[in-house]
């Protein structure tokens, strides 16, 4: 009985060890496959970075989302992340900017947490629609209001001459959080 054991042992172990380096080299294969290199690569990054106003392209990978075709994140020299979504013909899809200058802090109002309920002002009606139609092209601001959303302080969607509508989440300084087509 004990050399039946050994045998199911000898066989069974190295079975586990290949399905184990199949499914690592399968993994490696994946991510890399994403990657984007060469010329494409710097074409792609130009655009990116020209997209987060400056900056250096750290990673280019082509996106699995239906709309976009590469997903781009730019480090400004400011330290800032922006996470830039591109088209096929390398036009913006959605732009998100991580810079932890508004990370949930426990409730801190001008952060944007709890701020939904909030009436604005006129002057921050006016700023908020000033940046978002700025980060858009132009437009008509068609709603303007404060967000509960850490890291938020304002929403705005905007509709552009083309009639294309952008939703732009800005902070409590109106730069931009993200923009994102609204489909």
């Amino acid at each position: 009985m004990n050399s039946e054991i050994l045998r199911r042992k000898r066989v069974l172990v190295p079975a586990i060890g290949t399905v184990a380096a199949l499914a690592i080299g399968t993994t490696a294969w994946s991510a890399s496959a994403n990657n984007v290199t060469g010329d494409e690569r710097d074409r792609i990054a130009a655009a990116a970075v020209k997209v987060a106003g400056g900056g250096t392209a750290e990673d280019v990978e082509q996106s699995d989302d239906a709309d976009e075709a590469y997903e781009v994140e730019v480090r400004r020299a400011n330290g800032t992340e922006v996470e830039v979504s591109l088209d096929k013909n390398l036009k913006e899809v959605r732009t998100e900017v991580d810079d932890d200058l508004d990370s949930d802090d426990g409730g801190d109002a001008r952060d944007g947490d709890d701020d939904g309920d909030r009436t604005l002002s006129a002057k921050e009606k006016s700023s908020a629609t000033k940046a978002a139609l700025k980060a858009v092209g132009g437009g008509t601001a068609t709603d303007v209001e404060a967000s509960d959303d850490p890291g938020t302080s304002y929403e705005v969607e905007v509709r552009t001459a083309q009639g294309v509508e952008w939703d732009v989440d800005l902070d409590r300084n109106f730069a931009v959080v993200s923009k994102a087509k609204d489909n």
